[in-house]
């Protein structure tokens, strides 16, 4: 079905279109926030931002989702999840208040990462909640196109929270006082999701009560014992591991493109106006976000034309070739359409690695294969930031990292073909029938 359609399917439901409408309210306060953080943290006019420094903002703002996402689950499965969805953004919001009241008092970095680390630490139990209440909505012949549905439209949101957030400040200015209202705007809207959640029975969302359940303490023991479980069994399912791996080679390679151009838009570009570096970050941000989109729609045309392996194969390839030939050139124009191309691969590689998971892997194995998925997610994209930090000059201007992002993206592409290759290889032939 194509996404539209899908939509369609899933609003059918009251309970749904409450907690979908909970989810996007919340992702648009994330674009929202995201961009206020990334403004004060890398475009501040008062900082000098490095690469290191941009390694370090990348790994606050991803990070609670990789230490933290295997563990929340523990806590999610015995919590009214009605209940999160309604205290959460309110922790939050407070959260926001405190940290906006610190940058207006111009506290020093770590004192400000610290306090965005509590509200990220808060929104990773909310998105959790939200995720484990799909399945209490929609029936389950339509889940699967509400899977589709769901990540897709509340990723679109967040990007339009962050084209709002710029919009907000350019009204408030780009000094500590306009960041520290981004960040009260951000609370105040994600407070609104509260409001749409407390309309839904505090018990719709579960979980149900099971005395067999074991205790937190002994479940958060068993979190680390079903990791190691969970990645065996991903990896003894050839596809889809070779698929989650495409993946984690693109975010490290997108992290590494990220840091590549924020750099530079602060220096090289610009000349260190941070004002005019944060207007052509955002224009990347735009158009990367309108490849996702764009994703969306052609991947299942695709995949049907081509296969998932060969797509993912295209998409990885395409993505190397392409920004060889656009940031080679190290013109201000050529960023932006590489945010495109790269959104479009991947976005693609994820869909994929989305739909192999979901078909290949045990239903009982899931949860623990999606955990290692997040984990690779997040954490290859902070390791590219980092890797960015040691090999890009103060204006960014790194042929080395360049070659980098654009000879990887087809060695990860000639690599997935091998193990898909292998998988095959290895499997028994038919005997033929005499």
């Amino acid at each position: 079905m194509s996404f539209v359609a899908d939509l369609r399917v899933v609003l059918r439901g009251r309970d749904f279109r409450r907690l979908f409408a909970t989810r996007l309210i919340s992702q648009f306060s994330d674009g929202i926030f995201q961009f206020g953080v990334t403004g004060f943290a890398f475009f501040s006019p008062e900082s000098q931002t490095t690469a290191l420094e941009v390694a370090a903002g990348l790994a606050v703002l991803l990070l609670p989702y990789s230490v933290l996402g295997p563990f929340v689950g523990v806590f999610i499965d015995r919590w009214s999840r009605r209940q999160i969805l309604v205290v959460a953004p309110i922790v939050r919001g407070a959260l926001l208040l405190v940290t906006a009241g610190l940058v207006a008092a111009d506290v020093p970095d770590p004192v400000f990462y610290a306090a965005a680390l509590g509200v990220l630490g808060v929104n990773r139990f909310f998105l959790s909640a939200l995720g484990a209440s799909l399945p209490h909505v929609v029936p389950a012949d339509r889940l699967m196109a509400a899977n589709a549905v769901v990540p897709t439209s509340g990723t679109v949101l967040t990007f339009v929270g962050a084209g709002v957030g710029f919009l907000l400040r350019e009204v408030f200015g780009g000094a500590d006082r306009g960041v520290a209202l981004l960040l009260v705007a951000s609370g105040v809207v994600f407070g609104l999701s509260a409001l749409v959640a407390r309309t839904m029975a505090r018990d719709l969302l579960g979980p149900q009560y099971d005395p067999r359940k074991p205790q937190a303490r002994e479940a958060m023991r068993n979190v680390l014992i079903g990791l190691v479980d969970g990645a065996g069994h991903l990896v003894r399912h050839r596809v889809a591991a070779a698929t989650v791996g495409a993946m984690a080679a693109h975010r490290f390679l997108y992290g590494m493109a990220t840091a590549l151009g924020i750099i530079l838009y602060r220096y090289y570009f610009t000349d260190g106006d941070p004002e005019a570096a944060l207007r052509g970050v955002s224009l990347v941000v735009a158009t990367s976000g309108f490849g996702y989109f764009l994703a969306v729609i052609i991947t299942p045309y695709a995949t049907a034309r081509f296969t998932i392996t060969r797509w993912v194969s295209i998409a990885l390839s395409a993505a190397g070739v392409l920004t060889a030939a656009l940031v080679l050139p190290f013109q201000e124009w050529g960023l932006p359409a590489a945010g495109f191309v790269l959104g479009v691969a991947g976005q693609s590689v994820k869909i994929c690695a989305d739909t192999t998971v979901q078909r290949d892997v045990e239903d009982i194995y899931l949860g623990r294969a999606f955990s290692i998925y997040d984990m690779l997610f997040n954490g290859m994209y902070v390791l590219a930031a980092a890797l960015a930090a040691v090999i890009l000059p103060a204006n960014g201007k790194s042929y080395l990292a360049v070659a980098i992002i654009s000879v990887g993206y087809p060695v990860a592409a000639v690599v997935y073909r091998m193990i898909i290759r292998q998988r095959r290889s290895t499997e028994p032939t038919p005997s033929t029938p005499r």
